[in-house]
């Protein structure tokens, strides 16, 4: 089987299953693999504004359960994982980039280099920082403004901006550890259906943390599977220009 057909594979079986055999566990290991291969999942920049929590003992997974709402999937799952957006690292996580970057030079930076940490050290600030007075997001506008008048330019301004910017990211690595539980012939089921402040205030997160979505994980069972995976006409959906 070559890579194209197991791909295939893993996206076909893939399935949203809302029942799990609660007689199957999920081995550790395949859970620690799966989120292995989160990480490496795309993410705006690099900043990796994402933190993902592993809900694995018997009592908290009570309480979670309760949390979503007592959703079949979240009683029967094996486990289950938070995925939460943290736009709020900014700092830290542009600073680490910089120590990545400084710590691979040698000598005098190179000009890729400069731009490399101007890009950390002066965008990253322009596009995530946040004052109790707005006037980061009025400066976001003006160059906005200014830089697009004429010219295509990244629209980027508000808080609302930076949000579906992070929770891009974070569904990007929801999805790579789903596709890697089906590659280890287990199944997942995300979730919206929860209460997010409840969730937070389990997790001790703070305001800014958002919770993006909660991951079941167990063996799927044929009930859980509700009904064929039905699509729009691929041609509904796809437009090639």
């Amino acid at each position: 089987m070559n890579l194209s057909q197991a791909f295939d594979e893993i996206v076909l079986k893939r399935r949203s299953n809302r029942r799990f055999d609660t007689e199957i566990l999920v081995p550790d290991e395949v859970i620690q693999k799966s989120l292995e291969r989160a990480i490496l999942s795309p993410n705006s920049s690099n900043m990796q504004l994402w933190e993902f929590y592993w809900i694995s003992s018997p009592e908290q997974k009570a309480q979670y359960e309760k949390l979503c709402l007592g959703q079949s999937a979240a009683r029967t799952a094996a486990h289950l994982v938070v995925f939460v957006t943290r736009q709020d690292h900014w700092k830290k996580h542009a600073q680490w980039n910089i120590d990545q970057i400084k710590s691979s030079i040698s000598g005098e930076p190179s000009k890729l280099e400069k731009r490399a940490l101007d890009y950390y050290g002066i965008l990253m600030p322009i596009l995530y920082r946040t004052d109790i007075l707005g006037l980061s997001t009025l400066i976001r506008r003006a160059i906005t403004f200014v830089k697009g008048f004429n010219n295509p330019f990244m629209r980027f301004a508000g808080l609302a901006d930076q949000r579906v910017m992070v929770h891009k990211s974070c569904a990007l690595a929801a999805q790579t550890f789903m596709l890697s539980i089906a590659a280890e012939g287990y199944d997942t089921c995300p979730m919206e259906g929860f209460d997010a402040k409840l969730v937070k205030r389990a997790l001790n997160l703070p305001n800014e943390a958002e919770i993006n979505m909660i991951v079941a994980v167990g063996k799927g069972t044929e009930e859980g599977i509700y009904g064929k995976r039905n699509r729009l006409p691929i041609e509904e959906l796809v437009f090639k220009r």
